[in-house]
């Protein structure tokens, strides 16, 4: 019997990681204020990490910290005091690429579980058993590693060392994510978190005799974003992935909204159970699972290197901007005694507008917003300031955690 894998869901913030554990996710992976590779996403200080941690046991949902930047000797000392601090909320595994680090994680908090980035170039079965060596319980494979090439590692390393391999969201231009583009142009450090993505720029050439004077690349007739690649997708391809004998299936987007990663969660969740129960049962929804898919931000799909080489189809020429069909408007907080639904507004809708309640289940509820009204309860017309407190009368019932969202006119 094939095993199971986790589904592993990012979270930018406690709210998301909430929604995360609510649609569907077995573990949460966030970062903190620093030391992580998403310095720009809004992260997570120590108290809300702390929050979060409890609230996903409280519902037998693991949580991973990153610490995955390429450190320099002046990281060290900070890196050291930041697991001592980790080692009192006891998050269940830190993901990490750098061995210095490793070193200071393990000896400072060594009942945490340790997991080696993607960063650390993963691409065969001997680094792998050099990491387990090390004490490593898990190493999340390059994302230039094929089927075949996993499933060999897997036939080569300990039953007990697990695999962790993403399976949806960006893609990276450079190998493991391991980029320099963004330090050249900008001094920010896509190794030390502060990544500007200038892989999705659109590039002109410069002759130095002729200043001022742009003239397009053209990768070929088609357009000029030669870096741009389009995001990875593998809800098609379950019963692969869990042959391969990969142990946790990861989603990327540590800088996403709670609409997205709500989505994915629910989507990935119920695939993955759906398989669990007969391949019939997945088959039959497959068409469920597409749609569903591609009703968050995305910029087409691909398979990226799971079946081979990348080649031109995998990239996207004519546009760096996302594909994005709903609005995200909020989560329910609470539901009052009245029945009115709690939210804290994510963007700006109206009374009489038709949105859809989004539930962990995998249904979408279609409801009117009969009446709103503001934190004093002053009924109004709409609500056009993002972050506002609302309570919205529903022509159908919400519950706490539903998400709440309208589509893209």
């Amino acid at each position: 019997m094939k095993k199971k894998p986790e589904l592993l869901i990012p979270a930018s913030s406690l709210e998301v990681l909430k929604t995360a554990v609510v649609f569907g996710a077995d573990a949460v992976y966030i970062g903190g204020e620093a030391f992580g590779l998403r310095a720009k996403a809004k992260n997570f200080s120590m108290e809300d990490m702390a929050e979060g941690i409890a609230f996903a046991h409280a519902h037998h949902v693991k949580v991973y910290v990153t610490a995955n930047i390429l450190a320099h000797n002046y990281d060290l000392d900070g890196a050291r005091r930041y697991f001592e601090e980790l080692r009192e909320i006891a998050p269940d595994a830190l993901i990490i690429s750098d061995p210095g680090m490793f070193m200071i994680a393990k000896e400072v908090c060594p009942e945490i579980e340790i997991h080696i980035s993607t960063q650390a170039n993963n691409t065969n079965y001997q680094t792998y058993l050099f990491w387990h060596q090390q004490g490593a319980k898990r190493v999340v494979s390059a994302r230039e590693l094929s089927l075949r090439e996993i499933k060999e590692i897997r036939e080569h390393i300990p039953e007990e060392m697990e695999i962790e391999s993403f399976v949806h969201g960006a893609m990276c231009i450079s190998y493991s994510g391991r980029c320099l583009l963004s330090n050249y142009f900008t001094g920010r450090d896509a190794n030390q978190g502060a990544c500007t993505h200038p892989c999705r720029w659109k590039y002109a050439v410069v002759e130095e005799t002729r200043p001022g004077e742009y003239m397009p690349v053209y990768e070929n007739e088609r357009g000029t974003y030669i870096f741009n690649s389009k995001d990875l997708c593998m809800i098609e391809y379950i019963p692969e992935l869990a042959d391969a004998g990969i142990d946790s299936l990861k989603i990327e987007g540590r800088m996403k909204t709670a609409l997205y990663v709500a989505t994915v969660a629910r989507t990935y969740r119920k695939a993955i159970d759906d398989y669990f129960t007969s391949e019939e049962t997945y088959r039959a929804n497959m068409e469920w699972y597409r749609e569903e898919i591609s009703k968050c931000t995305y910029r087409q799909f691909t398979t990226g290197f799971y079946f081979g080489k990348p080649d031109e189809n995998t990239q996207i020429y004519d546009s760096n901007t996302y594909i994005n069909e709903y609005v995200y408007l909020g989560i329910v907080e609470e539901v009052d005694g009245r029945g009115f639904a709690k939210i804290e507004q994510r963007n700006k809708f109206c009374r009489g507008d038709v949105i859809e309640i989004m539930k962990p289940d995998g249904r979408n509820v279609e409801a009117t917003v009969a009446h709103l009204y503001d934190e004093e309860g002053h009924e109004t017309e709409s609500a056009p300031h993002p972050k506002q407190t609302l309570y919205l009368d529903l022509t159908e019932r919400a519950q706490q955690y539903d998400l709440l969202r309208v589509k893209n006119s």
